[in-house]
């Protein structure tokens, strides 16, 4: 991609703080533009669909979870590193609205692609691990892992928020080996 003309570059900016303003359920490009105060076909160029424009929204939130992971992954003890995986994954999409999009979504830029590649890469061998290690269940697959944790994010969001570590550690309990 090559760099935006200044102009360019501040229309850009200005569409997507206008957008962070916004539940994500209630991006429509159309009205971003007026509140923005650009063309509508300026939004359109820089961002042809939501999905696009949420993708852009929370492209760093994806490389910031793909740093936890790969620290998580790095933790000698595969308990631990499967446990603080979960929590951060589980804790970032709360905090960023659109990220389970991009995780979920089919249509995503290489960039995007190739960061949830790395992702659920990191995903796979940190469950593995634990399994092996004894500390998660042995009939857990990653699949059922993203939708527990997609789980848990909906559940807080139903709420006001307060009851998400008691959330997060009932969904962590329940992947423990049973007795």
């Amino acid at each position: 991609m090559s760099p935006l003309r200044s102009d360019a570059a501040r229309s850009r900016a200005k569409i997507l703080d206008t957008a962070r303003a916004r539940p994500v359920t209630e991006l429509r490009l159309n009205e971003l533009a007026r509140a923005a105060g650009v063309g509508v076909a300026t939004v359109y160029r820089h961002f042809p669909t939501v999905d696009a424009l949420v993708e852009a929204l929370n492209l760093d939130a994806l490389e910031q979870l793909v740093a936890r992971a790969r620290t998580a992954a790095e933790i000698p003890d595969p308990g631990e590193a499967f446990t603080t995986f979960v929590r951060s994954a589980a804790l970032f999409q709360v905090a960023h609205e659109g990220l389970q999009a991009i995780l979920l979504s089919e249509e995503v830029s290489p960039a995007a692609r190739a960061l949830r590649d790395e992702l659920f890469g990191l995903a796979e061998t940190t469950l593995e691990e634990a399994i092996r290690n004894g500390s998660v269940r042995p009939d857990i697959t990653t699949s059922h892992l993203q939708r527990l944790v997609c789980g848990v994010e909906h559940a807080v969001r139903l709420g006001d928020g307060t009851d998400r570590d008691l959330l997060l550690d009932v969904m962590l309990s329940g992947l423990a080996p049973t007795a």
